[in-house]
Order: structure tokens, then C-alpha cells, then sequence
């Protein structure tokens, strides 16, 4: 974890005069408005999607101090929507590529970095210090886990997802409205975990609804408006509809219901969402399966799905029954068709062919993808010695 930038005696310097001039001369923020934001310090959990515009319009507004959190790097799919992060930033950790963007912004916030996936033994630590918590993830393990660690050390967490042409806003406190669970005590099932988690999205999507998290700790700081608690906002983008849903804290909830159960002792939320124990982590040395193991699987009936990665010619000529055909430079347009529960076997002309599929298929977290030793090459061999 490493910190940038230097937070000067309270009070705006000349250049920052310039810079928040049209804060200042805005009644609902002034200079007072603006002091409260210099003063303040938001924890932004992911700088992809929605940590990109989140963080973005929060320097340029000059929140005192922002704190990142991801343990990512930059990949090429990425640039499609997270736009902290460049071209020539593919392959950097995302939080050089963030601090720099951010840095260069405004040179006046200071930047802490926290190099770390967010995770139950690390996230209490992290989030203590700042005065909001900002969701800019994209899975559902992660929105309990921030939930919880929020309710527990009493602050705000402005909540935002996005999936495709869909989107969702609000802010959940559990000190004046419902958190997280009050509106979701259980995960939905598995399979839809798995899909969210690989589902295509609108690149300009994430821009919006992260502009809207922005904009809700802003008047959170300055005290202004009326904040989304108890509210929940979700966009249409299709349609390019608004809909504000009520939301209500919940009695029962066992996070911060009056019998609430919660303690700082955080659990496996993996687990808690049904995704613990889907399969290993496939890595390259242990993700073979031979050419008999593959017709032990077939001749017991085992629930698997084999993928054919050739070209269309090659694939129609010659196939091993009940594959699906799937060009190599289609793949990653197919992720959504499966779960992370599916069990794949991944075949070409080659292993290396096979591989680097399979390597987009974990890089997605479907952990039980394996490769057929020897490719098409092996099984035909096999049928014919037998």
C-alpha cells in the first residue's frame, strides 16, 4: 500500500481558487462546500467500469484524499469502458495507471493505493479511515462483504452495479436507511452469480451510473440535496428510462436489524454466494485430460461440455461427437453462455491452441476448464487403435 499527493493546512490555495472556481461561485457549495471536500476522504473499491468515473469526477471535484483499492491489471477488453486506463497502460497494475491519471487531474488529492484484492481478512483495515465507501465492483460477494463492513464501522456506502443496458444506484446507510441485506438477505442462485460475473456490458453504462455515485458523495460532503437512502434508482439504457424504487430497512436483517448477528469476524462470502468449491483453480500444469480420461467421462455419462476451438472447415470435416464448435477468435463472445459450475474441455489442432482459450476461460474464473491432451490429433489416434 503506498500513498501521493500532500494534504495542506485547511484552506484553498490560489491555484485551487482557480481550479473550484465554478464550485465557488455555486451556492449549494461555495467555499464552505468546498473546504468540506477538500477535508474529506472516500475509499473507491475497483478501478474499473465504475471506479473509473467515480474517481475521475471526485479528483477533478478535490476530495481531500482518495483511497483505491485492486489487485488488477490492465487488459486491452478493458479500454472499452474503463476509461482511467489507456492503450499504452495495457499490462500495468491499475493502480499505477489510475494514481497517474488521477495525479495528473489534480495534482492537489492525495492518492493512497491499496495493492490487495478486497477481502475479508483485509477489507475492515482498509475502509476504517475514510469517511465514505464508494462500490465501483463488479461481482456480488464483493457488494455483501462492502455492505457488512460498512454497517459494521458505521459509514455511508454509495452502491452502484451495472449489467448489460441495466444499471442501479443508491446509498446505503445503515444508520438512516437499509443496507445491502435489508434489500437482498440472500444471493440469487449461483448460475446467475456466474452469469452477471461474465455478462457483455454497454461501455458507456458504467460511465453513467459511476457519474451518479460521484454525484451522491458529493452532496453527501457538502451536505446538500436530498441523498438516494431508501431510494433505489435503476436505468433502462435502451429505452433511456429512470425508475426510483422504494427500498425499506428491514427488522430482520441480521446485519443491521436490532438482533443482528454480524461481527467482525467477516465470513467466506464466495461460500455464502454459492461459489466455493465450483472446482480448483485450473492452471496450466494440472488442466489436462487425456483421450481415455475424456471417454471415462463420456462412457459414465458425466455432465461436461466440449469445445471444438478450429476453424469452421476443419470443425465440420472432422469432430468428436457432442462437441460444440467455437472458433478460437470467438470465444471471449461466448462467455456468457456458461457458469462458473460448468465443467469445460477445451480441444484444437494443437495444445497451444487449446490453451490459450482456456487461459481466457479462467482469466473469466471458470475454474474447471481443462484441455484435451493432443487435440483432435489424439482422439483420432485413440479411434483408430481401437
Amino acid at each position: 500500500m503506498s500513498a501521493s499527493g500532500a494534504q495542506g493546512p485547511v484552506g484553498l490555495s490560489q491555484d485551487e481558487i482557480l481550479r473550484y472556481a465554478r464550485h465557488l461561485i455555486t451556492p449549494e457549495v461555495g467555499m464552505e462546500g468546498q473546504l468540506k471536500l477538500k477535508q474529506a476522504s472516500v475509499l473507491c473499491v475497483g478501478t474499473g467500469g465504475l471506479g473509473s468515473p467515480i474517481t475521475i469526477y471526485l479528483a477533478a471535484a478535490g476530495i481531500g484524499k482518495l483511497g483505491l483499492v485492486d489487485s488488477d491489471v490492465v487488459d486491452v477488453s478493458n479500454l472499452q469502458r474503463q476509461v482511467l486506463h489507456g492503450t499504452r497502460d495495457v499490462g500495468r497494475p491499475k493502480l499505477d495507471s489510475a494514481r497517474d491519471t488521477l495525479r495528473e487531474l489534480n495534482p492537489f488529492v492525495e492518492v493512497a493505493t491499496y495493492d490487495a484484492r478486497f477481502s475479508r481478512q483485509n477489507a475492515l483495515a482498509i475502509a476504517r479511515d475514510y469517511d465514505i465507501v464508494v462500490d465501483g465492483t463488479d461481482n456480488i460477494p464483493s457488494r455483501y462483504l462492502l455492505s457488512d463492513v460498512c454497517v459494521l464501522l458505521g459509514k455511508p456506502l454509495v452502491h452502484g452495479s451495472v449489467y448489460r443496458f441495466e444499471g442501479q444506484v443508491t446509498v446505503f446507510d445503515a444508520k438512516q436507511g437499509p443496507c445491502y441485506r435489508c434489500v437482498y438477505p440472500d444471493p440469487p442462485p449461483p448460475e446467475l452469480v456466474q452469469r452477471i460475473a461474465v455478462g457483455g456490458i454497454l461501455g458507456v453504462q458504467p460511465g453513467i451510473i459511476g457519474c451518479i455515485q460521484a454525484l451522491e458523495v458529493i452532496k453527501r460532503v457538502v451536505g446538500k440535496g436530498k441523498p438516494l437512502i431508501g431510494r433505489l434508482l435503476t436505468l433502462d439504457s435502451m429505452n433511456l428510462r429512470f425508475r426510483e424504487v422504494k427500498i425499506q430497512k428491514n427488522p430482520q436483517c441480521v446485519a443491521c436489524g436490532p438482533h443482528a448477528s454480524l461481527s467482525e469476524q467477516l465470513f467466506d462470502y464466495e461460500e455464502f454466494c454459492g461459489l466455493r468449491g465450483a472446482g480448483p483453480a485450473a492452471g496450466p500444469g494440472g488442466s489436462e485430460i487425456t483421450v481415455p480420461e475424456l471417454q471415462t467421462l463420456i462412457d459414465a455419462g458425466r455432465p461436461f461440455i466440449l469445445i471444438d476451438l478450429r476453424a469452421p472447415k476443419r470443425s465440420e470435416a472432422e469432430r468428436i461427437p457432442g462437441a460444440r464448435p467455437i472458433p478460437l477468435p470467438e470465444v471471449l463472445f461466448h462467455l456468457h453462455e456458461f457458469t462458473w459450475a460448468d465443467t469445460l474441455i477445451l480441444y484444437g489442432e494443437s495444445d497451444e491452441e487449446a490453451e490459450e482459450a482456456a487461459k481466457t476461460f479462467r482469466q473469466a474464473n471458470f475454474r474447471k476448464t481443462r484441455v484435451l491432451k493432443g487435440g483432435i490429433a489424439a482422439w483420432r489416434e485413440e479411434a483408430q487403435a481401437a
